[in-house]
């Protein structure tokens, strides 16, 4: 049965009182009881969206049935003989009603129901009266014609199930087709930004690198003349080149960044570089207590990459794990298995810690350029790894952690067909 609601009062509903009201004034115009039962069609006219709004599933079970036993007792009270009752077509009230609510088979067994209790009058009629062949024939006809209205208002309605139910999943699918290219536009905006971006700081980077050789080279010679006579002089021409040094590798990260990138994919297990940069990360580690947790699913296909530089992501991806825990420590969960993302089959890694995790209001921003949560942090790293992945034709996100709304867990997506080398050639 498929459910359906109903405006409490509806202006057909109004029409059919109008209706019941003109049936009340003909004849029998004194038989009050047939006045009583149009009265109850009324009110159960009037209460139906009420009752099937508040019990969807047993709400059309007992309008049909009361429909029914009133159209039973109408018959009873407006003829001699009740079978042969000018008020027999009320019947078509309960077998209409279930063909509005119920499915083919329910439609069936409802007219079937009502064609029975109006049967149920030809018992009392046989006490009294012979009836012959064409007797039977027309109340024969009579039930057929129950059947045929209930049949033919249930594949109306039936088929305006199916069309609601088409409009519904187009509608469905015109929402996801929407919001991926809406995710689409914003990942162009970004790869915009990021390449405008790119530019300049390549071009800044580059004319900055000059001048910090220049002053290291400078520092160093100073240091190296000064010696130990005059070792204030010294100490200050050490902390120049350490700085600079600082300076450089924040140079050096600009143009990592700026960079273009050229991925040299082939076919890789994406768990052993996984491995690999799991373990880079922990010989560096000295504080904090960090317990790594892997589950890998077995046989995973082989992935199209390129190994140094997803190595790279996951190293970014995992020093951020270890410093978010900090002295503390913590769990570090590491998982890779097959995944589906956009009709595309892949392999999914996740990676989540359980440090403080990534405030909600920052994590559409999180893989642009200078948005990070450190203190000291130049907030390039997951730009230069959501370039890595962009380069894969993978997908990278991030949410929140599992473990009391605390972590942070990136969600990266990669595909195992190269789909720069599956395009069709042009």
């Amino acid at each position: 049965m498929n459910e359906q609601k109903r405006p409490a009062i509806q202006w057909m509903d109004v029409l059919w009182l109008v209706l019941l009201a003109s049936l009340a004034v003909l004849p029998p115009v004194r038989e009050y009881h047939k006045q009583l039962i149009l009265l109850g069609f009324g009110v159960l006219q009037l209460s139906e969206g009420w009752l099937i709004a508040r019990l969807p599933r047993r709400g059309p079970v007992y309008i049909v049935v009361l429909k029914i036993a009133l159209a039973t007792l109408l018959l009873d009270h407006t003829g001699e003989i009740p079978i042969n009752s000018y008020y027999y077509p009320i019947y078509y009230l309960p077998a209409v009603t279930a063909a509005e609510y119920f499915g083919s088979w329910a439609t069936l067994f409802w007219t079937s129901l009502a064609s029975a209790a109006y049967c149920s009058y030809l018992y009392p009629a046989l006490q009294e009266y012979e009836i012959n062949a064409e007797d039977y024939g027309r109340l024969a006809i009579r039930i057929v014609f129950f059947f045929l209205a209930a049949m033919v208002v249930n594949r109306f309605v039936v088929e305006n199930r199916r069309q609601i139910s088409r409009y519904q999943e187009l509608s469905e699918t015109l929402a996801e087709t929407n919001r991926r290219l809406e995710q689409a536009q914003e990942e162009a905006r970004r790869s915009e930004r990021l390449a405008a971006l790119g530019q300049m700081s390549a071009g800044l980077a580059h004319e900055i690198r000059n001048p910090l050789g220049v002053i290291k080279g400078s520092a160093e010679m100073l240091h190296q003349k000064l010696g130990e006579s005059n070792p204030l002089a010294s100490e200050l021409a050490g902390y120049i080149s350490s700085e600079t040094n600082r300076l450089s590798a924040l140079v050096t990260r600009f143009l990592d960044f700026a960079r273009p990138l050229h991925a040299e994919l082939a076919p890789e297990s994406l768990t052993a570089v996984l491995d690999h940069a799991l373990h880079s990360v922990a010989l560096t580690q000295k504080d904090g207590q960090v317990l790594l947790q892997r589950q890998y699913e077995l046989n995973l296909p082989l992935v199209p990459l390129d190994e140094g530089l997803i190595e790279q992501a996951f190293v970014n991806l995992i020093q951020n794990a270890y410093d978010a825990m900090g002295r503390d420590g913590g769990t570090l969960r590491v998982t890779a298995a097959r995944a589906n993302s956009a009709d595309r089959d892949g392999v999914e890694v996740r990676i989540e810690d359980t440090g403080p995790g990534i405030p909600a209001e920052l994590r559409e921003q999180i893989f642009n350029p200078f948005v990070t949560t450190k203190k000291t942090g130049v907030g390039l790293g997951l730009s230069i790894v959501s370039r890595i992945i962009d380069g894969h034709h993978g997908t990278i996100r991030i949410e929140g952690g599992a473990e009391d709304r605390r972590g942070a867990r990136f969600v990266i997506f990669f595909p195992v067909r190269d789909e720069a080398a599956a395009a069709p050639a042009s």
